[in-house]
Formats: C-alpha cells, sequence, structure tokens
C-alpha cells in the first residue's frame, strides 16, 4: 500500500489518492455540468422571453448586470495544467479540456507506422464521446480517473478541481448534501459512513472504504438481523430472572 498524496490515508495500489478523495473527484466530475446549466441560466433571459418594453421594442429598464465571475467560466480561455498555479479564473470548459488532454499525453497508445512497426507513444489528443462539451469531458474524466489516479498528477488534478468546484457553488449557492449513515462501515466499524447527493457510493470518512446503495443496504440488513438475534436472547434471559 502506498500513503495519499493528499492526507497519507493508504491508497489502493499503484494509486495516488486515498479512496475518500477519489470518490469526491468522481462526484466533483458527476456534479459539475449540472452546476453549469444553473450558470447559463444566470445569463439567458429569463424564461427566454422577448424583452418587454416600449414601443417599437426599446427597453425600458437597463438589463441587470451579469457577475463577471459567471462570464469568465462560460466564457473561451485557455488553461496549463503543468503552468504557473491556477489564479482561480480559468474557463470552465478550457480547465475541463486541458486536463483531459494533459492526462492523455500520459496514456501509452499502440500504433504502427508507414512499414507495419508497432510502436508504443503518448496519446496526442482526447476525444470525449459526447463532443467537446462540459458534460463531455466531464464523461471522459470520468472513464480515464482509474488511470488518472495511478498519475503523480492525480493530486493536482483533485485540487484543480476542487478550486473549480468552490467557485461554481460560490455562484450558484448550491451545494449537494453529505447525509450520514446509519450502519457502521464494515470495513473499520466506525460510525462513519455518509452519502454524498449525486453520488451513488456511501463512503467512510474514516478509512475511505466504499460501498454501492446496494452493497449498502445489504449491509444494512445484516446489521439489523445480527443486533437482533443478540438482543433476543438477552431479553429472553431477563425475563426468565424475573420468573424466578
Amino acid at each position: 500500500m502506498t500513503a495519499c498524496s493528499l492526507c497519507h490515508r493508504d491508497t489502493p495500489e499503484h494509486e495516488h489518492l486515498c479512496l475518500v478523495h477519489a470518490g469526491e473527484l468522481r462526484g466533483w466530475l458527476a456534479e459539475i455540468p449540472g452546476q453549469a446549466l444553473l450558470l447559463e441560466e444566470f445569463v439567458t433571459p429569463a424564461g427566454g422571453r422577448a424583452t418587454q418594453g416600449r414601443p417599437g421594442g426599446g427597453r425600458a429598464h437597463s438589463p441587470a448586470p451579469v457577475d463577471l465571475r459567471v462570464l469568465t467560466l462560460l466564457g473561451p480561455g485557455r488553461y496549463d495544467p503543468s503552468g504557473p498555479d491556477d489564479d482561480g479564473q480559468a474557463p470552465l470548459l478550457a480547465l475541463l479540456g486541458a486536463w483531459a488532454g494533459h492526462i492523455a499525453y500520459q496514456y501509452p497508445a499502440a500504433t504502427r507506422d508507414a512499414y507495419g512497426v508497432q510502436r508504443s507513444q503518448p496519446c496526442e489528443q482526447a476525444w470525449p464521446a459526447g463532443g467537446e462539451t462540459i458534460t463531455g469531458w466531464c464523461a471522459w474524466l470520468t472513464a480515464y480517473l482509474p488511470y488518472a489516479l495511478t498519475l503523480p498528477l492525480a493530486a493536482d488534478l483533485y485540487r484543480a478541481l476542487g478550486q473549480l468546484v468552490s467557485r461554481l457553488r460560490q455562484l450558484t449557492h448550491a451545494e449537494p448534501r453529505r447525509r450520514p449513515m446509519a450502519g457502521p462501515c464494515p470495513q473499520c466499524e466506525a460510525c462513519a459512513l455518509v452519502r454524498t447527493d449525486g453520488q451513488d457510493t456511501v463512503t467512510c470518512l474514516l478509512c475511505g472504504h466504499q460501498l454501492g446503495l446496494n452493497a449498502y443496504d445489504t449491509h444494512q440488513a445484516a446489521v439489523l438481523a445480527a443486533h437482533k438475534a443478540t438482543a433476543r436472547p438477552a431479553r429472553a434471559f431477563e425475563l426468565d430472572k424475573i420468573a424466578t
């Protein structure tokens, strides 16, 4: 086992982030497209209605000012993951696309040259199946996250997306809730299991163990069954003691 680059918990073999931080990355990638849709509402006329104003099409009131931070996030731009630290102003689409390209360049691809000789070299570009959109890039990054976690850049990816999600939440005021779960962790037995809205896993905040929702339901049912099995004999003993 190796240590997480961020918190020094144990990580899965050959990975640089623990299960907790890897789970947060997956959750952020699932959250970002929805946050982007909320941002787009800030720059779209309410209800898409035509402007109502004076006869002849004039506007009776000045349009509401748009937060420049929103325009920056949704606008064009450039971003270099291997460059200087992000100043917090990188456009959303540029940041996601640049990180996908950065990860793709580390990914080995098998090719054949003009003479039929097979060669292994880095990929030249990332190609999201859903197109070069926010949703498409998030889907690509999610698909290649298992590979990205084996690279030293995983911690930098975590910081970049964490900062991005923080910026989005500050503007939209929409933040997924973290809900505590009743059952103890099957790995460390601590009562530290939580589920974050929008994520399909339950995570232990102490050891990082993760369960799918069906696995958690099965685990919870087994815990309740074991509790009932130990509680009944104890109650029966108490009744026998009273009777005698």
